[in-house]
């Protein structure tokens, strides 16, 4: 049991690694599609979807040593937390800030705290 909880959260680490390096370095190749849920209250837009960028490839790749996982863990948590309020925006806007539907925008909530949990797991080192 031990042994296939280990293998699984190797595999669960290598694609959240993955999948936040791919999505931060999304930020920089279109990052019209994450301007579209920044809240309007906030300023310097661009330069926080960048920021948000930077944070996530540096993070995924933090997550995939094991010295540096906790880190990483708690970076991505902070992180996690930080942009909610672009979900929560999106949600408020019934999907129409990114042209979605009510439905994903509003699934999208639940889902960040999959991925916060998921940081939290993350954070133990295995022996």
């Amino acid at each position: 049991m031990f042994r296939m909880k280990r293998m699984f959260k190797s595999i669960s680490i290598f694609i959240m690694s993955s999948f936040y390096i791919m999505v931060g370095l999304s930020h920089f190749k279109n990052p019209k599609w994450y301007l579209q849920i920044i809240p309007p209250v906030l300023p310097l837009k661009l330069e926080l979807v960048y920021l948000s960028g930077i944070f996530e490839i540096i993070l995924g790749l933090l997550l995939l040593f094991k010295n540096t996982r906790p880190l990483a863990g708690w970076g991505l948590i902070i992180l996690l937390i930080a942009v909610y309020p672009a979900n929560i925006y999106l949600a408020i806007t019934n999907g129409e800030a990114m042209g979605t539907s009510s439905l994903v925008a509003w699934g999208r909530l639940p889902i960040q705290f999959i991925f916060i949990f998921l940081a939290y797991w993350h954070i133990e080192i295995e022996e």
